[in-house]
């Protein structure tokens, strides 16, 4: 989820350079859309052979495909495709104007629609990861079609509902919606973010992003995830169930979903469990060198070269 969080106050020194430009580092994915419930889905495509594999991300609250462009050339030079939506409602997908469309099932139906795809076009296997909300969204796409996919990456994600600091900024969303709309959503996070020092490191081109992708949101699919991320109960024992390969990783300093009850939740799922150092809540940004290294790593455990 893409919201300031309170992360200023955290010792941690983030591995990514200043001058980078993060959600815009450069990558050669093609864009490219996929057909959702709704309309279409939005992604960047790395297309190739997939010889070591699919991967199909997906990005929290107010984020998008971008989140994960630091990944992209790597994955794909060491041989996996990869995929990375906006989920409806956000940046470059269009979604309906009904907030009750974006439940966390609906949701997870364009997850599963997009992945019968690929596994159409490259076949086995196919890794699904999901960062943040979109890692309740992705369990839910678990849970409907577990045969669809061979692993499962919560990426900074928790087993229910989002609770604390950023759960309180979410309950002052609609009010904010009523009187002004997504642009005085906007105006309100950049005054919250502009008291965090590390928000105000982040060089100009990145926020100039942030701002464009931001105003792009539906306003029904604001509230409408807001609406999911606050009332998500805990289905760690249901994902267990499918059998399906897990791996839980965070970072050392998340401050949406705590290290503490990430721990937790991989412990019950009997997950892998992996703190990703040198990073909050947004480790494929933050850190990517190990982010990938942290992947990669267990997707070859789950498909043995």
């Amino acid at each position: 989820m893409v919201l300031p969080g309170g992360s200023d106050a955290l010792p941690v020194d983030l591995a990514i350079a200043p001058d980078d430009l993060r959600q815009l580092a450069e990558h050669d994915a093609a864009a490219r859309t996929f057909s959702g419930g709704a309309g279409p889905l939005a992604a960047l495509d790395t297309g190739g052979d997939a010889r070591r594999g699919t991967v199909l991300m997906v990005a929290g609250y107010t984020g998008s495909k971008e989140d994960f462009a630091p990944l992209l050339k790597p994955l794909a030079e060491a041989g996996y495709r990869v995929v990375a939506i906006d989920q409806r409602g956000q940046f470059e997908s269009p979604g309906p104007e009904d907030p009750a469309q974006y439940t966390v099932e609906i949701l997870g139906g364009d997850v599963v629609a997009v992945g019968r795809v690929l596994r159409e076009e490259s076949g086995e296997p196919l890794h699904l990861v999901g960062h943040s909300f979109g890692g309740l969204v992705t369990r839910a796409a678990v849970l409907a079609e577990p045969e669809l996919f061979t692993s499962f990456t919560l990426l900074g994600s928790g087993p229910s509902h989002l609770t604390g600091r950023r759960a309180d900024l979410l309950d002052h969303l609609a009010p904010l919606l009523d009187a002004g709309g997504v642009p005085l959503v906007h105006e309100t996070l950049e005054q919250v973010a502009m008291t965090d020092p590390k928000a105000q490191a982040v060089p100009a081109p990145t926020r100039e992003f942030y701002s464009r992708r931001f105003l792009r949101n539906s306003a029904a699919g604001l509230r409408g995830m807001a609406d999911a991320m606050l009332a998500e109960p805990d289905r760690v024992a249901e994902l267990k169930a499918t059998g399906v390969p897990v791996l839980v990783a965070h970072g050392e300093a998340d401050d949406a979903w705590l290290p503490h009850v990430q721990a937790d939740m991989a412990a019950r799922l009997g997950a892998r469990h992996e703190v990703i150092d040198n990073s909050i809540h947004s480790p494929a940004v933050e850190n990517p060198p190990r982010t990938l290294e942290v992947l990669c790593d267990f997707w070859a455990n789950v498909v043995p070269a």
